[in-house]
C-alpha cells in the first residue's frame, strides 16, 4: 500500500467516525424531543457530563470517545479532506459541522431518517440550518450569510420554495464537494467542462524545439519565485502564433511545479454576466481545492473584448493565470514571453531526421520555404514514408506542406489559380532574367541563409520584396503567376478594400492578419495597384495625416519581417514612398511591348484547340496594344467566331474585335491599317 492509499484509508475511517459522531448527536436530539430530557451541552468534543441513567451515560461516553478520535485524525499530516477543504475555503468549526451534516446524507442512508426524527417531522428527511443551530455547540448565525463560505463557494444547495424560511429550507451538499471529501483527486467539477478542458499536451518529449523548451524553464522559474504569493493572481503572457505550442509549453511548465492545467478561450466563456460570475466562482473554488492553474487562449480575440474580460478575470481569480496572445498586452503586470516558431536550422534538422540523411537538399528546401512546428513536420514525413521514387516523394511532401500551411486569407486576399508558365510570358530579356533570379532566390534561400551562414549576418527579415512596374496589361500579374507556378506556391492577390479601413488602427490589424496568415507557408502576396497602399508619406497637418503615416511606417516594418515573397505591382512607380524603394531587392520594369514581342504574344494568345484561319501575326503586331489588350481582342474574336457560321477565327473577326478594343481605350481607329490586306470587315 503506497502513501496515497494509506491516506485514503485514513480519510475513509475519519468520515466513518465523523458520521457515527453525527448519528450520536442526532440520536441525542431525538431523545430530548421524545423524553423531554434537559438540553445537553453541545459540541464536537464537549459532551454532557454523565447522567444518572446508564443509557444516557453510555451515549455521552461514545460521543466523547468519537470526538477524541476525530481530533487525533485531524492533527495528522496531511489531515483528512474535510479539514483540508475547511482550511482552503475558510470555514469555521460550525460551518465545517454543517457541511459534514449535509454530506452525511449522501454518504450514509441512515442519516436522512435521523434528521426527520430530530426535527420531529417525517416530511423533513434532510438537514436544515435550524437543525444545525440546535445540534452543534456555539452556533454562528453568520454561517447563513451569502458572503460566508458555505454559500459564497456554493458548498451547499438550498431548496427554498415559496415563502419557506431560510433556516427551515432543505440543505444539500454540492456533489463536487462530496466527491472531494471522499477523494480529493476526483475529476474536476463537471460544470466547468463545457467551458474548459484539461490541458493535455503531446506525449512526445520532442514536440518542442530546443529554443521553445528553454521558455518552459523560464516560466517555471518565474512561477516558482512567486510561489509564496499565489493567493493573489500571477500572470504570465505567452505571445506567439501557435496555440498548440503555447499550450504544450504551459503544460510542461506547470508540470515542473506539480500543477495541473485547465485550458479555455475567451470565445468559450459565457457572455451573460450572471453565468460568467458563476463560472468564475466555481473555478476559483476548484483552484483552491486542487493544485491547478488556468491557461486562457486569447489569440483570436478582439483586443477590446480581450482587455475588458481579462480585467474581470484578474479581479475575480487568483492563482496562476497564463494568457496566450498574439501580441503582448503591456498594461498588465507579469512575465511576458515570446514563443517563436522553431528556427530554420531546427526545422531542417527534424526534416533530415525524418526523411533520412540522403535528403539533406530536400530538407533544406522544405525548411527554407515552410515554417512548421516539429510535430507537423513528423506527421508530414510519416505520411509519405515508403515512397519509392525520390521525385514523387518530393512532390508529395511539397503538396502536403502546402495543405498544412494553407493560409486563411479569404476575407483579406483572393487566391489566384495560377496557370501561366515560363513559355507563356513574353518579355524582353532583361525582365525575364530578373524574374528567374527572383524565383531562384526563393528556391535556394535555405541553402544560402542557413548552410552558408548569411542568416548570422542579417538583422532584417529573410523574405523577398520586389516591385513590378509598368503600364496596365504589360504582364505584371502573369509574371507573378509564372513565379508561383515555378515555385509551386500559392499566390494571393490582396483585396485592398478589405485591408484599408477608415478607422484608426484597423488597417494595421488587417495587415498583421494578412502577413501572419501567409507567413507559415511562404505564400506569395501580390499587391496589385500597390500605390494605393504604399503611397508616399505626407507632411503632418492634422491627425489624419499622422495616422496615415503610422500605417505606412507599420507596413514598412512588416514588409521587412515577412519571410515569404511579396510582389508589389503598380503603374505609378513615382507614387511609391522612397522608403519602400530602398527595401525592395528587385525592381522589374515591364515595358510597353515592341513589335517583335507583340507578334509573339499573338502567336501564343490562342489555345491550341481554337480553330484558326490563316492569320498574319506580323500585321497584327503593328497594332500598339499591351498583352492584356491582345488577350481581350483574342477572346472577343473567339466569341465572334463561335457565333459565326464558319466557327473559325479569321482576320476579319480579329479586326472587328480590335476596333472595339481601340474604342474602349479611347484610341483612334485608323481604317487604313485594316485595309492593307483587303480585309475591311464590317465597319460599324
Amino acid at each position: 500500500m503506497n502513501e496515497h492509499q494509506r491516506w485514503l484509508q485514513a480519510n475513509n475511517d475519519y468520515l466513518g467516525d465523523a458520521i457515527a459522531w453525527l448519528h450520536r448527536l442526532l440520536e441525542r436530539q431525538i431523545a430530548e424531543l421524545t423524553h423531554a430530557a434537559p438540553p445537553a451541552k453541545r459540541g464536537w468534543f464537549k459532551c454532557r457530563e454523565p447522567e444518572t441513567e446508564q443509557g444516557s451515560d453510555d451515549a455521552e461516553t461514545a460521543i466523547r470517545a468519537l470526538g477524541k478520535k476525530l481530533a487525533a485524525a485531524e492533527s495528522a499530516d496531511p489531515p483528512p479532506a474535510l479539514i483540508i477543504l475547511s482550511r482552503q475555503l475558510g470555514l469555521d468549526r460550525f460551518e465545517q459541522q454543517i457541511l459534514l451534516l449535509c454530506a452525511a446524507i449522501e454518504l450514509d442512508g441512515k442519516t436522512a431518517a435521523l434528521c426527520a426524527k430530530a426535527q420531529d417531522n417525517a416530511y423533513k428527511p434532510y438537514p436544515t440550518f435550524a437543525l444545525a443551530l440546535r445540534l452543534f455547540e456555539q452556533p454562528n448565525w453568520q454561517a447563513l450569510s451569502a458572503d460566508r463560505p458555505l454559500r459564497y463557494w456554493r458548498l451547499l444547495e438550498i431548496n427554498q420554495p415559496g415563502a419557506e424560511a431560510l433556516t427551515t429550507s432543505a440543505l444539500r451538499a454540492d456533489e463536487r464537494i462530496v466527491n472531494f471529501l471522499v477523494e480529493p483527486r476526483h475529476n474536476i467539477d463537471d460544470r466547468l467542462l463545457p467551458f474548459m478542458a484539461p490541458l493535455l499536451g503531446a506525449s512526445d518529449a520532442a514536440a518542442l524545439a530546443p529554443s521553445q523548451r528553454r521558455v518552459v524553464g523560464e516560466i517555471a522559474a518565474y512561477l516558482q519565485s512567486r510561489a509564496s504569493g499565489l493567493s493573489q493572481h500571477v500572470l504570465v503572457q505567452l505571445a506567439g502564433p501557435s496555440a498548440r505550442v503555447k499550450a504544450e509549453v504551459v503544460r510542461l511548465a506547470l508540470a515542473e511545479l506539480g500543477l495541473g492545467g485547465m485550458a479555455t478561450s475567451l470565445e468559450s466563456l459565457p457572455t451573460q454576466t450572471a453565468d460568467l460570475e458563476n463560472l468564475l466562482r466555481l473555478w476559483e473554488r476548484e483552484r483552491l481545492l486542487l493544485p491547478v492553474a488556468l491557461y486562457l487562449d486569447a489569440g483570436h480575440a478582439d483586443e477590446h473584448t480581450h482587455a475588458t474580460l481579462l480585467r474581470r478575470l484578474l479581479g475575480a481569480c487568483n492563482g496562476v493565470l497564463i494568457l496566450g496572445v498574439r501580441d503582448p498586452q503591456p498594461e498588465f503586470d507579469g512575465l511576458i514571453v515570446e514563443i517563436a516558431k522553431p528556427d530554420a536550422e531546427e526545422q531542417q534538422n527534424v526534416w533530415r531526421e525524418a526523411l533520412g540523411d540522403d535528403a539533406t537538399v530536400l530538407a533544406a528546401q522544405l525548411a527554407g520555404q515552410f515554417s512548421l512546428e516539429l510535430p507537423a513536420i513528423r506527421e508530414i514525413a510519416d505520411s509519405v514514408a515508403g515512397e519509392p521514387a525520390a521525385g514523387e516523394r518530393r512532390d508529395r511532401l511539397w503538396q502536403a506542406c502546402l495543405r498544412k500551411t494553407s493560409p486563411k486569407l479569404d476575407q483579406l486576399a483572393r487566391r489566384i489559380d495560377v496557370k501561366a508558365t515560363w513559355p507563356d510570358i513574353v518579355l524582353p530579356k532583361e525582365p525575364q532574367v530578373l524574374l528567374k533570379h527572383i524565383a531562384g532566390q526563393i528556391e535556394r534561400r535555405g541553402l544560402v541563409y542557413n548552410d552558408w551562414g548569411f542568416v548570422d549576418k542579417m538583422n532584417r527579415g529573410l523574405g523577398l520584396s520586389v516591385l513590378f512596374a509598368g503600364e496596365s496589361g504589360t504582364g505584371k500579374t502573369m509574371a507573378a503567376e509564372v513565379i508561383a507556378n515555378a515555385l509551386q506556391l500559392n499566390l494571393y492577390r490582396t483585396d485592398l478594400s478589405a485591408v484599408v479601413s477608415k478607422y484608426i488602427g484597423e488597417t494595421e490589424k488587417n495587415l498583421r492578419r494578412l502577413f501572419d496568415a501567409a507567413e507559415d507557408g511562404g505564400a506569395i502576396l501580390f499587391f496589385d495597384e500597390a500605390d494605393a497602399l504604399f503611397g508616399k508619406r505626407s507632411e503632418v497637418k492634422d491627425s489624419h495625416d499622422r495616422y496615415a503615416n503610422i500605417e505606412i511606417n507599420y507596413l514598412l516594418q512588416r514588409m521587412e519581417a515577412y519571410r515569404g515573397l511579396a510582389i508589389l505591382a503598380t503603374n505609378m512607380k513615382s507614387a511609391l514612398d522612397q522608403a519602400f524603394m530602398r527595401r525592395l531587392r528587385f525592381i522589374v520594369n515591364f515595358p510597353f511591348p515592341g513589335a517583335a514581342e507583340r507578334a509573339d504574344m499573338w502567336r501564343k494568345v490562342f489555345p491550341p484547340q481554337t480553330p484558326l484561319a490563316e492569320l498574319d501575326y506580323q500585321h497584327l503586331a503593328r497594332f500598339n496594344l499591351t498583352g492584356g489588350s491582345i488577350h481581350n481582342v483574342a477572346l472577343n474574336a473567339a466569341f465572334l467566331a463561335a457565333a459565326s457560321d464558319a466557327r473559325q477565327v479569321t482576320m476579319a473577326l480579329i479586326f472587328e474585335a480590335l476596333r472595339a478594343e481601340f474604342r474602349k481605350l479611347d484610341k483612334p481607329v485608323n481604317e487604313a491599317e485594316f485595309r492593307l490586306l483587303g480585309l475591311v470587315g464590317s465597319a460599324p
